[in-house]
């Protein structure tokens, strides 16, 4: 018994590293996009960002937005207040009288006051509906938004035939081992991202940072067949966009268009936020994404399993650990370009430490995203 599971983990984890060699390869192969610096914007641009109390957030994340050197004619900014009880409409309403082109929406006066699971979906679908802009770009109301984003984001879309760009995302870093754990964590996910969708292969984004032609929304329905969900009005529609536009899916590689978020603040938050995304896992009609993340579920939980094993059944440990010994040397060689175009390779030095916590996390949270409920915005979903 013990010698099966050993072989299998070890298949498995071999698939999983060549995976992963693979992603690396993707990225290696991007080139930094340069803008050209003859064009004048063109581009006209809803962006619309989603908010439920987020006072605290929304007024430093607007005026990232609303004082770029972008024309003024091109640009609107459609905030859906989703039944916040603090002053996040107040701060919105303060605004409006220095920017005429923000736009306050209340979910709540749009919606017949019943219980609904996609609040999100709702809220972008709204706003889209209301919106003047050629291009919709959604973003959250916590971001930190760069000065040159809309500009990069005109000279991408001038200079290629996309109909949905995807952009690069990456937490702030405060020195606690939370925040750590999950920078560590989410510059994996964002290398994948870039990657993968530079690559072509599959259909990986965040909605903090995403750009898609507003045609093309309701040329695959909006976000009907999905709206079920409370999650995946990023990851899903972009799936959908790519049924009808497999080779017009693009990703804005430059590191004047990251968007920043602050990560978590206590633990049982970022188990939610995590449980959330993993909510939607299957429901990915893009099967090579269900099945890398089966694989990656697969790995993560035989190796959880493997290390009573091997304690127990073998009396020793030096299988467990050569296992992890590879896995971890396999992801630092995919993670050392990805941490320098974030510029986090400090980082790295404490990614082995991280290894053990990132096994349990990934296993309850995947199992959690499948048959348990979170808690998010102040609303249980399940």
């Amino acid at each position: 018994m013990y010698l099966a599971a050993l072989l299998l983990i070890s298949i498995l984890l071999l698939a999983y590293c060549i995976l992963i060699v693979q992603y690396r390869k993707w990225f290696c192969r991007l080139q930094v996009f340069e803008p050209n610096k003859n064009t004048s914007a063109a581009t006209s641009f809803s962006v619309i960002i989603p908010a439920r109390n987020e006072e605290a957030n929304i007024e430093t994340c607007l005026r990232g937005i609303l004082q770029q050197p972008y024309p003024k004619d091109l640009l609107e900014v459609i905030v859906v207040n989703d039944h916040s009880t603090d002053g996040t409409a107040d701060v919105i309403k303060a605004l409006q009288q220095e920017y005429p082109q923000l736009h306050l929406i209340n979910l709540a006066d749009h919606v017949d006051g019943s219980t609904i699971n996609a609040y999100k979906k709702k809220a972008i679908e709204l706003a889209i509906s209301k919106s003047q802009g050629d291009w919709i770009i959604t973003t959250d109301a916590d971001c930190n938004i760069p000065e040159r984003w809309l500009e990069l984001y005109d000279a991408s879309i001038q200079t290629s035939n996309h109909v949905l760009v995807a952009g690069p995302v990456m937490f702030t870093h405060h020195p606690s081992i939370l925040s750590l754990f999950q920078l560590l964590d989410f510059l994996s996910l964002q290398g994948i991202t870039a990657a993968a969708v530079s690559a072509g292969y599959h259909t990986m984004c965040n909605g903090a940072n995403l750009a898609y032609k507003k045609e093309v929304f309701y040329e695959v329905g909006q976000f009907k067949g999905i709206d079920q969900l409370a999650s995946g009005d990023d990851m899903l529609l972009m799936y959908k966009i790519k049924q009808q536009y497999p080779t017009q899916l693009g990703y804005l590689f430059h590191p004047a268009a990251i968007v920043t978020t602050a990560p978590m603040q206590t633990w049982n938050q970022f188990l939610n936020q995590r449980i959330r995304w993993a909510s939607k896992a299957d429901r990915y009609d893009d099967r090579s994404v269900f099945r890398i993340l089966a694989l990656v579920y697969a790995v993560n939980l035989g190796l959880v399993f493997l290390l009573p094993i091997n304690l127990f059944v073998a009396g020793e440990i030096a299988h467990w650990l050569t296992l992890m010994l590879i896995k971890i040397m396999v992801e630092l060689y995919f993670l050392w370009p990805v941490s320098k175009f974030y510029r986090h390779s400090d980082a790295l030095l404490y990614f082995p430490l991280m290894q053990p916590l990132h096994l349990l996390y990934t296993v309850i949270a995947g199992w959690l995203g499948k048959f348990g409920s979170y808690q998010w915005k102040g609303r249980s979903v399940k």
